[in-house]
């Protein structure tokens, strides 16, 4: 297949092309400096990789945490290539591998001594400037956010960090347990590791106690919710269906006319009764729910209606669908 040059210059031309990959690279920036600066000076283990790289730390102190999402990024992206082919775009790529580099690059520039970057030592991070070892719940807010911020910012762009979403992938494919699941497993074991490591002393190092685990549920927490925020907002769209015994030409108007919306009607059949039914499908913003509520009441008090949140809506007065070469970057 002929190498398309005018299809490449087209995609550089674009100021769309040129904004994913600084978001990309941004966000790659703060997940860096979110664990640099608040996480792992603290030994707080969030999960991922760079968990993993933070108890590994604790255990090689002469290799940086940086080092570790190297080690585990490189080989992980090889088995996903092996085992889902060239399903990870250049940007996947490009994330997975920068983060770790930007991280051993604030490390370097962080600490004043060789001694205080292998001991992370947060009373000489920056100087002592952010030195917050008596204000761990805070450190651990602060470095989720950031950490948040900065993932969203990739997955937004159509991108991973790599790491336990790939592992996560993998026992989906090969032990049959849902993505979620997959990842809930992945950040568990390294948490547990943490707390065998760090919180207990197990290998070695010196006992930090158990408590460090809580801080590290807490950042997961809070890191998972600020990602949530950046890809579905503040609130999502709500699916709404409605049963009801016959046709109601009041309401249909109310929909199309007052409220400028449109719906699905879908032909149904009670179980129990095996009357047939009407059921109509509607997808409306949160913030006109209310609407759609008053209406029900007024013009089919009677009527069955379920609620549900959609996290992603595309289509006409939603969010546009994403651009083909969106989807192939992915």
């Amino acid at each position: 297949m002929a190498f398309d040059f005018k299809k490449l210059l087209s995609v550089l031309a674009s100021p769309r092309w040129w904004w994913s990959w600084f978001m990309i690279i941004l966000g790659c920036t703060l997940l860096a400096a979110g664990y640099v600066l608040f996480i792992s000076p603290y030994n707080i283990v969030p999960g991922g990789v760079y968990g993993a790289g933070i108890v590994l730390h604790n255990l090689f102190p002469n290799i940086q945490v940086g080092t570790f999402g190297y080690m585990f990024d490189s080989v992980l992206l090889v088995l996903a290539f092996i085992a889902f082919g060239p399903r990870f775009g250049a940007k996947t790529v490009v994330a997975a591998l920068l983060t770790p580099g930007l991280m051993n690059i604030f490390t370097k520039l962080a600490y004043p001594t060789e001694e205080a970057m292998q001991a992370l030592d947060p009373s000489q991070l920056l100087g002592g400037v952010i030195d917050m070892s008596d204000h761990l719940m805070l450190t651990t807010i602060v470095g989720a956010v950031v950490i948040g911020v900065g993932v969203g910012f990739v997955v937004r762009e159509q991108a991973t960090t790599g790491g336990t979403d790939i592992v996560a992938m993998m026992i989906q494919k090969y032990c049959h347990i849902s993505f979620s699941q997959g990842v809930l497993i992945a950040d568990s074991i390294v948490v547990l590791a943490g707390l065998l490591v760090i919180g207990f002393g197990v290998g070695g190092v010196e006992a930090q106690g158990w408590q460090l685990s809580f801080y590290s549920l807490i950042a997961i927490y809070v890191s998972s919710r600020i990602l949530a925020f950046m890809l579905d907002g503040a609130s999502y769209d709500r699916i709404i269906f409605i049963i009801t015994s016959h046709h109601n030409e009041e309401f249909r108007r109310y929909i199309l006319e007052e409220m400028d919306r449109s719906g699905t009607y879908i032909k149904t059949s009670g179980m129990y009764t095996n009357a047939e039914k009407e059921m109509i499908f509607l997808v409306v913003p949160r913030r006109e729910m209310p609407k759609v509520q008053r209406a029900i009441k007024e013009y089919d008090p009677t009527a069955f209606m379920v609620v549900a949140n959609a996290y992603n809506t595309y289509g006409e007065g939603f969010k546009p669908m994403p651009e083909k070469h969106e989807l192939e970057n992915m």
